[in-house]
């Protein structure tokens, strides 16, 4: 764990990106959120969490009290944010000054088995959902859906209709959500999630990640350069074909035409035309890339090696 400010040196990319690493070498970078385009905070591998308030150019090291890889971030106002680190949810209060425990789920829970966190959504101040996987020696026996009503003090389990890992979850407003994971589930709520039930993504592979900008469009991403896109709330989804068979990690739009596409190797896709097709841009580096985030002309992508990408308009 680093102890001081980290400066990273940069490298110039085409199409805007610069890479930098903030993270430990050999280390990957899993996540990244920003509340502006000054504040932000990445998390990776070993507990690894660090701050920003420059739009990314120096990094301070937060302290996480735990050894497992961080898979997600995320801040439901600018003083309470969350962290999902392996089985546990970290929370603060205080704008990321100091990182709490407030629920970890262990084996004895599970007849055994372990629990994987791996993203945390808000669909109200007081409501809040995760999802995961459920494993004993490494193979996924059960998904893991819980929720909070109370801002994320406690956390309670409820049952998905699927029994797939859960690996992603999005909601556009209070009431309309999604969540993603493997053999091409979709579970969609037009309840605030009292209720959960399927929709038909035409496809098995697995998808990572999904964005919407509406209630009715929606971009998901997945294995083999799987892109499909949705414009009545998921009711159908059309797979958008691409040249690209790199896994796709991550999917992120700044207004309903322009958006970025992130994954193995270094890939980054970019449309300006709501999904319909995609370019691919020149990221600099050949790391797999995880997490993305986009505030207005702003981008930042994190992955492997302690990978920081940076894209300005």
């Amino acid at each position: 764990m680093f102890c001081l400010v980290v400066f990273a040196c940069s490298v110039k990319a085409q199409q805007g990106w610069t890479a930098t690493r903030v993270g430990p070498a050999r280390q990957d970078l899993n996540t990244v959120f920003f509340l502006d385009n000054k504040r932000g905070w990445v998390g990776g591998d070993g507990g690894f969490l660090a701050r920003t308030d420059d739009g990314g150019t120096s990094w301070v090291p937060q302290k996480v009290d735990t050894p497992d890889a961080i898979n997600d971030i995320y801040f439901r106002d600018k003083e309470i944010g969350f962290v999902l680190a392996g089985n546990a949810i970290f929370s603060t209060r205080d704008d990321g000054a100091r990182w709490s425990e407030v629920r970890r789920f262990l084996p004895r829970e599970f007849d055994g088995a372990d629990v994987e966190l791996y993203s945390v959504r808000f669909s109200s101040k007081k409501k809040g959902w995760v999802v995961g996987s459920v494993s004993k020696t490494d193979r996924v026996s059960d998904s893991i859906l819980l929720y909070t009503e109370d801002g994320g003090a406690t956390w309670r389990r409820q049952r998905a209709p699927s029994r797939l890992e859960l690996i992603h979850i999005e909601f556009a407003n209070d009431k309309r959500g999604w969540i993603v994971g493997t053999g091409g589930i979709i579970l969609a709520t037009v309840d605030g999630g009292e209720s959960w039930t399927k929709q038909d993504a035409k496809t098995t592979a697995t998808i990572y990640h999904l964005d919407f900008r509406s209630e009715k469009k929606g971009i998901a991403v997945g294995e083999r350069g799987t892109i499909l896109r949705t414009i009545d709330g998921g009711n159908t989804w059309t797979t958008i074909a691409i040249k690209s068979r790199a896994t796709l990690l991550s999917v992120k739009f700044v207004d309903d035409n322009s958006g970025w596409a992130i994954g193995r190797n270094g890939t980054i896709l970019r449309t300006d035309d709501a999904g319909l097709n995609w370019v691919e841009q020149e990221s600099g580096t050949k790391q797999n890339l995880y997490g993305l985030y986009l505030v207005k002309k702003i981008g930042w992508a994190v992955g492997g090696d302690g990978m920081l990408l940076r894209y300005q308009q």
